[in-house]
């Protein structure tokens, strides 16, 4: 059964002269999702079981962010979850997609920003994906190629025995987040690509750079701003990704 898509209330960005139509998928395994109905409150995974639904929006610019940033926090529940960004972008750096995991009745539960730019060692493009989740959601660990909802495992292996890694990854990132410094610890990810997770706020963040090099971008000094206090109007956007839909 393929992804359903659905229409986001914003024009389109791309000149294709309608709507933006929306994939919504599993955050934990990028399959399709059913929503509720007589039988069950929840939207559910044939997979998974009950999760809340992963929106991704096909396009990308300034009318998307504003609805998913107007969705996040129109049903926040305090804590509300931010949307990290790095802000300032990089240089060459630009906004390449922006997701959401949940519904009217659950809130929205995951965040997730991705942007893409010239890799930090040079070699052709990178992409970066940051994710703010709730315990159990499982985005982050599933573009991670984690398993599990959670990477708290992977995190106590990081910090007991950190191990030799991946040659072109970076063993620990120091970053802002919030204006706060915040450390991020590398997880055993899949060799294309290189994996970073902590906390912030309360919930989990996840880092996730393609390819594995380009989590060298992690050890500069990357500053992420939570798009839902502020939306920086000079933010550049670029082509869609291709991480933040389907399967990692």
């Amino acid at each position: 059964m393929p992804n359903r898509t659905f229409r986001l209330d914003v024009p389109a960005v791309r000149g294709d002269g309608g709507d933006v139509s929306v994939a919504v998928s599993c955050p934990r395994c990028g399959g399709p999702v059913r929503a509720p109905d007589l039988m069950n409150t929840d939207s559910r995974c044939v997979h998974c079981g009950p999760v809340p639904p992963l929106h991704v929006p096909e396009h990308i610019g300034a009318e998307i962010v504003a609805s998913v940033v107007e969705r996040i926090t129109a049903t926040a529940d305090p804590p509300m979850t931010p949307l990290w960004c790095p802000w300032p972008l990089p240089p060459g750096w630009t906004l390449t997609g922006v997701a959401y995991a949940g519904d009217d009745r659950t809130g929205v539960r995951a965040t997730a920003l991705a942007c893409a730019g010239p890799a930090p060692l040079g070699g052709g493009p990178a992409d970066l994906v940051f994710v703010a989740e709730e315990p159990g959601v499982g985005l982050g660990t599933r573009l991670a190629g984690l398993t599990g909802p959670d990477p708290g495992p992977e995190l106590v292996d990081a910090l007991t025995d950190p191990g030799s890694g991946h040659p072109d990854h970076v063993g620990q990132a120091k970053i802002k987040v919030g204006g706060h410094p915040t450390p991020l610890w590398l997880v055993n990810s899949p060799t294309d690509r290189s994996a970073y997770a902590g906390e912030a706020r309360g919930m989990w963040l996840h880092a996730i750079a393609w390819p594995a090099s380009a989590g060298h971008l992690l050890a500069e000094d990357v500053v992420l701003h939570d798009l839902t206090e502020w939306t920086p109007p000079e933010l550049v956007y670029g082509a869609p990704s291709p991480y933040l839909p389907g399967r990692a």
